[in-house]
């Protein structure tokens, strides 16, 4: 495993985007979120075709508070099963994964 790794998280709005970065930064759970969008999800949910204009949150952290960082954005997300997906970072500017590893509280 990676010491570092991005997770995708969607959300309903911006608001919502920005409360759950602002939150997840405070909490140096990550150390930097982006809030991208809009973006328009084609997805099935219940057995339906959905179609939403969302947000994403691409968020850069540490993998080792991966699962802390997935229970907070549950606690705080609008969705019953939000998106929660982390991706290896297989390579980095030094510089820039130094003030990453500074960003997070572990």
């Amino acid at each position: 495993m990676t010491d570092f790794v991005v997770v995708l998280v969607t959300v309903g709005s911006a608001a919502e985007g920005e409360r759950i970065a602002e939150t997840l930064v405070r909490e140096q759970l990550a150390a930097c979120v982006n809030v991208v969008g809009p973006i328009r999800s084609i997805y099935t949910w219940k057995g339906e075709l959905q179609r939403d204009d969302e947000r994403l949150l691409v968020i850069k952290t540490r993998a080792a508070v991966f699962d802390e960082l997935d229970r907070r954005v549950r606690a705080l997300h609008s969705y019953e099963t939000p998106e929660v997906i982390a991706l290896p970072i297989s390579a980095g500017s030094p510089p820039y994964l130094d003030w990453l590893a500074t960003g997070t509280h572990r």
